[in-house]
């Protein structure tokens, strides 16, 4: 049997050191750059982080990358606030406050829905464990719709059908020869 081995060397993690020949650096600063651009913007939206990027190529050429812009933020690094006017202030805030609302609104919603399931379960808990004292068909049908009464019924007809089946195959000699056994039994039909 062959081996099936990989066919590519997979990621391979590349020493850093200073690349020596000035064609290969510049052409390593090409490609890596529009990486790190990416990188960055991935920071950004993800995060909404405000992300800034500087490089000077080999030559000396600077380029740059920001969100939302790199002049926003160099000036937030330098502590230079833009001064917002009143009506985008209140905008701002009008927004904010929106959104807060929205989401204590969800919250609530979510903390009934954890209130409604709970309560659900409880009930649940306590027909399961009326059920387990007594058997199924001791339980109440009062809370029952007709279509749940009707399975019940069914369930019940589907019992009696298999039980009287059973006793009279014993009576037919399934069950071998016995001397206590049982009388004939004749299913009844219900209808509803």
């Amino acid at each position: 049997m062959a081996e099936s081995g990989k066919k590519t060397r997979g990621k391979k993690v590349i020493e850093l050191k200073r690349i020596e020949d000035d064609k290969n650096r510049v052409i390593t600063f090409s490609k890596r750059k529009s990486g790190i651009y990416k990188k960055a913007s991935d920071l950004a939206t993800l995060t909404g982080a405000k992300v800034g990027v500087v490089m000077f190529s080999p030559s000396g050429k600077p380029y740059s990358f920001g969100d939302p812009s790199i002049e926003d933020v160099t000036n937030l690094f330098q502590g230079v606030s833009q001064p917002l006017d009143g009506s985008t202030q209140h905008a701002i805030e009008a927004y904010r406050k929106m959104k807060i609302s929205k989401l204590l609104q969800d919250h609530n919603d979510v903390l009934h829905q954890l209130d409604d399931e709970k309560e659900h379960g409880k009930k649940l808990e306590e027909m399961t464990k009326g059920k387990t004292s007594q058997g199924w068909w001791d339980s109440s049908t009062d809370d029952l719709n007709v279509q749940q009464l009707r399975q019940l019924l069914a369930a019940f007809e589907k019992l009696s059908k298999t039980t009287h089946s059973k006793i009279n195959q014993r009576n037919l000699g399934g069950g071998g020869a016995s001397s206590s056994s049982f009388p004939a039994v004749n299913t009844p039909q219900t209808r509803i």
